[in-house]
């Protein structure tokens, strides 16, 4: 398995502009991606091992297809957090739902959550294009190809979302949200 010092050396070129690219950094982490469009809505996505289809590292990330592109985003994410932080779990599959939970405990959900908001948002980045000004939480959502909920998250700040300011993209996740959910 990979160890941190060579995820963050791998992470390291795909984490200068934004968006970050998840897409690539799941290939150049040995890894294969695939959509579904055969999920519920509850279903986000999942990590698993897969010897045969998994590329080089023998694992894959499937993702729901019918979820907007800032959820499927952070559900790739969420899955190299997994694959980072916590491979000795991942067994046949780790597979969360539309609230990020799985089979493990809430911490490793926690930690997986926070892992990808990090590597979506990492602080130099939003640093540079908040100086190149991006100031608002929607502006910064769009550059970052987040969800406005999720960046005010990772700003620590409130932001009420209704559903007529999300952009059309993010109005099946807006509308997907139980009260009290993020």
């Amino acid at each position: 398995m990979m160890s941190i010092t060579e995820y963050v050396g791998i992470a390291q070129k795909h984490l200068q502009s934004a968006p970050v690219n998840v897409v690539r950094l799941t290939y150049d982490l040995g890894m294969v991606l695939y959509e579904t469009g055969d999920w519920p809505e509850t279903v986000s996505g999942m990590i698993q091992k897969d010897r045969k289809g998994g590329g080089k590292s023998g694992y894959a990330i499937i993702v729901n297809d019918k979820h907007c592109e800032a959820r499927r985003r952070f559900t790739i994410a969420h899955e190299i957090g997994h694959f980072v932080l916590h491979p000795d779990l991942i067994g046949a599959s780790i597979g969360d739902d539309w609230l990020y939970r799985s089979h493990l405990p809430g911490i490793r959900e926690a930690e997986a959550n926070r892992f990808a908001t990090n590597l979506l948002m990492p602080n130099e980045l939003l640093e540079k294009v908040a100086a190149d000004g991006a100031d608002t939480i929607p502006d910064l959502a769009r550059i970052f190809k987040v969800s406005r909920s999720t960046m005010a998250v990772r700003l620590g700040v409130p932001f009420e979302i209704r559903e007529s300011d999300e952009p059309a993209d993010h109005a099946s996740e807006a509308a997907h949200r139980q009260p009290g959910s993020a």
